[in-house]
């Protein structure tokens, strides 16, 4: 009995791989609807100080699983899904309120959906493919940030708001060129035979 109980108790463990980094994403994902409940509510020094630690906890995450090795399959999902959810929700939000152009709202969602589409199409076709993001992505998912940090700095800092409209450009060029380079990588993946 022992034996069979030993091992049970690894394959609980292998296939559950909870590990401080993937801790951390969980937690932003957890602090995305408190942060858009202070969006709607129009706490915005609270939904700044969620955002701020929703964001740090997405570089320590990040941090860490290189650090100490603790990348997981299941992080190499659920990081880019957390901050996903975290703009996707900050984006829409802000758009409804005024505070961020719609065009901006529906350039980052539109590229969103392309992505969570591209994925539908490798499952469905059995292709193999790793979640890795590129620099532009990267890049992309810093400028977004930003855009919505200069909103919420906006109020405690009203100077912010003069370099809010270069920040919206720069976030939608970056969103569309790394769009594009997704349909790309994409589209070459599932060209490639058997």
């Amino acid at each position: 009995m022992e034996p069979d109980a030993r091992s049970d108790a690894i394959i609980v463990k292998r296939s559950i791989p909870i590990n401080v980094p993937n801790t951390l994403t969980l937690l932003r994902i957890l602090l995305t609807p408190l942060f858009a409940i202070f969006l709607i509510k129009h706490v915005f020094g609270f939904a700044l100080l969620v955002f701020a630690i929703a964001t740090v906890s997405d570089a320590i995450d990040g941090l860490v699983a290189r650090l100490f090795r603790q990348k997981t399959t299941l992080g190499a999902y659920l990081d880019p899904a957390a901050d996903k959810l975290l703009l996707t929700t900050a984006f829409v939000t802000l758009a409804i309120q005024e505070l961020i152009p719609s065009w901006l709202a529906v350039i980052v969602i539109t590229r969103d959906v392309l992505i969570l589409f591209g994925i539908a199409l490798f499952i469905i076709t059995a292709r193999e493919f790793q979640p890795v993001p590129s620099i532009l992505s990267k890049i992309t998912t810093v400028a977004q940030l930003t855009s919505v940090l200069s909103v919420l700095v906006a109020y405690q800092a009203p100077r912010i708001a003069q370099v809010q409209e270069p920040l919206f450009w720069f976030a939608a060029g970056m969103t569309m060129v790394s769009g594009f380079q997704y349909i790309y990588r994409g589209l070459n993946i599932l060209q490639e035979e058997g």
